[in-house]
């Protein structure tokens, strides 16, 4: 199957480079250009696309209320969405994942690097290294806390495993070792994990990092 992206920069040279680096790629596809946040829920809605590769500044409307907007759509909610940026981990960065992204890349980020990531999203995947999931955490637990709107109790319908699992895809561990931590195999991590999705409306574990830190769940991970 072709991976059909479109490509949001409002720099030409940026939409160019990436642009030649993705139709290199034999099995993907850039079938849109766009340079303001306006023109890409425009094409997001037009050719549903499988990924965009978002810029978060732009003009007209940002990458993240074009994010919102398009996963905000029933008929957009499919398409994965990467944040493309220059600062690892700044503000809009978190808003956009909030917003629904998942995941993001550095502009900077190797030719190989960034084609592996979105393969990686494409496959139902975030592209959140646990490393950076962990600095994640981090970053923004130690800072003033702000009224998310997020309230705890979304979390009730999770049981007890559930709820431990979720604290470990927080803390940016794989399957693999969320299923030694807690001595229970990887097929049934998975399950959990898909039951999260389900029970919290999450798109990936992107979203699932957020909500647990929105809920104040992230408390627990700054104690492991």
């Amino acid at each position: 199957m072709t991976i059909r992206v479109v490509i949001a920069d409002d720099h030409i040279l940026v939409r160019a480079g990436f642009s030649v680096l993705v139709n290199a790629a034999a099995e993907m596809e850039v079938v849109a250009e766009t340079s303001t946040g306006r023109e890409t829920v425009a094409a997001g809605r037009r050719h549903l696309p499988d990924i965009i590769l978002m810029d978060v500044r732009m003009p007209d409307m940002d990458g993240i209320e074009a994010t919102r907007q398009l996963l905000g759509d029933s008929a957009t909610e499919a398409i994965r969405i990467v944040i493309l940026t220059t600062f690892d981990l700044d503000e809009y960065v978190f808003a956009a994942l909030k917003a629904g992204a998942s995941g993001f890349v550095l502009k900077d980020t190797p030719p190989e690097q960034l084609l592996a990531g979105i393969r990686t999203v494409a496959e139902g995947d975030a592209l959140l290294a646990p490393s950076v999931t962990r600095r994640l955490i981090r970053d923004f637990v130690n800072r003033p806390a702000l009224d998310s709107g997020v309230s705890p109790a979304l979390l009730d319908p999770l049981t007890e495993r559930e709820r431990e699992v979720l604290v470990h895809v927080a803390a940016g561990h794989s399957n693999a070792d969320i299923g030694a931590r807690l001595d229970i195999s990887v097929a049934t991590v998975k399950t959990h994990v898909s039951r999260l999705f389900s029970k919290l409306q999450a798109h990936d574990r992107a979203q699932l990092v957020v909500i647990a830190y929105e809920t104040g769940l992230v408390e627990q991970v700054r104690r492991r």
